[in-house]
């Protein structure tokens, strides 16, 4: 009787230890898995999660990046958590060492990493094609595809072919995969907020319709960056329009020769002498939409010109422009100009020396 007393106490003890070099191993393993890890070089790591990845598929990758200590302990985790269902796709930045509950918060909270991307004001359709490529959000054809869907700005006047010129410059917070419908999306919701809030009552009171006033606003953006000759510039494009002089304004050149695939980083005489609805040394009045999309204050600037008879301008080769009422003023400064470029100064983006001989020679005859 002692004796089988005795055994089973042994029994107890036997089954005692055991259980508890199990909860000890457990809590070594949980102790283990769940404090901070980090196998990677760098202070960070970017991690791609594609739409439809599996938790399996994930807890797998976030291993094999160093991330996580085991695959296995994620997604245990995660199933105990009863969340393994609920992980967001995107890019994760992770940084320095990670616990497995700070991971799969990360992961089930969809804290994805926002690139800022800054679309300057004055860039083309080709120009935030080739930005968006080089960031590696998308290429130049599906930003085009997506512009081409003009729903969007309905009620803002005509149907445009495209939204150049409603994609407002700003600075977006871009998450790894989003399509360039959605990047165009943003710019066209950006625009229709500004144009709320700033724009709306002054278009209404301007004697040119909207189309007019943002294709103008895009002329005045590439001619000039300085915000004090906006309105000057301005002056000059609406003094000709009412003189039915042309526009001769360079950007309107490049824009027509972009479009035809033939533009090679300078205006040539061909450029100035190519028959397109876009070139303003050879149609009068504005080109048919928009070559760029403005600002806000180009936009002001094309809705409130400077009271000034200015005609011409052309670089100081310093950052700004010289304004002129006459040809003979402008001839003056046109030659200063070129004695500026000959001493090895950077014109700024009015244009080349060729483009302005033949502006001289254009402007003579339509006086």
């Amino acid at each position: 009787m002692a004796q089988t007393r005795a055994a089973k106490g042994r029994g107890y003890l036997g089954v005692l230890f055991f259980v508890l070099v199990v909860l000890g191993a457990l809590a070594a393993v949980t102790f283990v898995g769940l404090r901070p890890y980090k196998n990677f070089a760098g202070d960070e790591k970017f991690i791609l999660i594609p739409k439809g990845t599996s938790s399996y598929e994930i807890a797998q990758l976030l291993h094999k990046e160093g991330v996580v200590r085991h695959w296995t302990w994620l997604l245990g985790y995660l199933k105990i958590a009863k969340r393994s269902s609920h992980l967001q796709a995107g890019e994760y930045r992770f940084e320095g060492p990670l616990s497995i509950p700070q991971v799969a918060d990360k992961l089930i909270r969809g804290l994805v990493y926002y690139h800022e991307l800054t679309i300057p004001e004055g860039y083309s359709l080709f120009e935030i094609g080739e930005l968006l490529e080089q960031k590696g959000f998308s290429s130049p054809a599906d930003l085009w595809e997506a512009a081409r869907h003009v729903d969007s700005v309905s009620g803002l006047g005509p149907r445009p072919p495209n939204l150049e010129g409603f994609l407002f410059p700003d600075t977006y917070h871009l998450a790894r995969g989003v399509t360039a419908e959605e990047i165009v999306g943003m710019m066209v919701e950006r625009f229709r907020d500004v144009y709320a809030k700033y724009l709306e009552t002054e278009i209404k009171e301007s004697p040119l319709n909207f189309k007019e006033l943002l294709t103008l606003a895009s002329l005045i953006e590439k001619e000039t960056g300085v915000d004090e000759e906006r309105e000057l510039v301005s002056a000059v494009f609406h003094n000709r329009l009412k003189k039915r002089m042309p526009l001769q304004c360079d950007p309107t050149v490049i824009y027509a020769a972009k479009l035809k695939g033939r533009f090679t980083g300078k205006i040539r005489q061909s450029d100035l002498e190519a028959h397109s609805a876009y070139n303003t040394y050879d149609r009068l009045g504005l080109p048919p939409g928009p070559i760029a999309n403005p600002g806000l204050k180009s936009i002001q600037a094309a809705l409130k010109p400077a009271a000034a008879s200015y005609l011409y301008f052309v670089s100081n080769n310093q950052g700004r422009h010289v304004f002129s009422v006459t040809l003979e003023e402008h001839q003056r400064a046109v030659a200063a100009y070129r004695k500026g470029l000959k001493r090895g100064s950077n014109p700024t983006r009015s244009g080349s020396a060729k483009s302005l001989a033949y502006k001289q020679q254009a402007s003579q005859s339509s006086r």
